[in-house]
């Protein structure tokens, strides 16, 4: 096995920032569980693996001490394993309901939504050009996978909306309750930023505002949160 070398490192870290990640069509994966299922699920997706593992194999793999890993790592306490990842390219399938989101800022909440997703069967997300990048690393590690199964596109969100012909729902204050107003099996649905909601330009062009009732004094939901409360009830009409 190969020790990591110069370029390797300068190339690793230069992708921390978003405009290499574009450039050079790469993001960095972290960890064992998730290195592992991308070998069993997505092998041909992976530049090159860096591991601290004298008996880790795979054919386009280099070595490294904890120092070095260390070095690479984008985390605090870094695991034994990176990945160097080719972005997925995966065409949006615009299956029966398409997920927008509207300036999700929180790397946390956009990584929770895309496997919260997932879960309940969603496969196509369209993203505002001012959500988060979802190749961002906090994003990639709260996605634990989901993200490879995804079809993710970042759009004018105002200009998608305008030239779609599926109704639009949108998560408002003053919407109508979302039991009383269920979701049809092929629609878009609007997620608005943490803690604005979404944008004005975008409320012009929900065709149904719904709302997920309160019944206690808390004053807002997560987005994440709200997400997966919306997606469990569309699944339960639609299923």
């Amino acid at each position: 096995m190969e020790n990591l070398s110069k370029n390797k490192i300068k190339l690793i870290r230069s992708l921390r920032l978003k405009k290499n990640r574009d450039s050079e069509q790469l993001f960095v994966v972290e960890g064992e569980k998730i290195v592992h299922e991308l070998l069993t699920e997505n092998a041909d997706m992976i530049e090159f693996i860096c591991t601290t593992d004298n008996h880790f194999y795979f054919d386009r793999c280099y070595h490294t001490d904890e120092r070095g890993m260390k070095a690479i790592s984008s985390q605090k306490n870094p695991g034994n394993i990176l990945a160097v990842v080719r972005f997925p390219q995966h065409e949006n399938n615009e299956g029966n309901l398409i997920l927008a989101l509207d300036g999700i800022q929180d790397p946390g909440n956009m990584g929770t939504i895309i496997r919260t997703a997932e879960w309940f069967g969603i496969s196509s997300i369209v993203c505002s050009k001012e959500t988060v990048d979802c190749f961002n690393p906090k994003v990639v590690q709260s996605t634990m996978g989901s993200l490879f199964r995804m079809s993710i596109e970042y759009v004018d969100l105002n200009d998608y909306l305008s030239e779609s012909d599926l109704p639009v729902y949108g998560a408002l204050l003053d919407g109508v309750d979302m039991y009383t107003t269920p979701i049809q099996e092929k629609a878009i649905l609007v997620i608005g930023n943490e803690g604005n909601g979404i944008s004005e330009s975008i409320k012009e062009q929900v065709t149904h505002p719904i709302l997920i009732p309160k019944y206690g004094a808390a004053e807002s939901l997560n987005a994440a949160m709200a997400t997966g409360i919306i997606l469990a009830e569309y699944k339960r009409v639609n299923s």
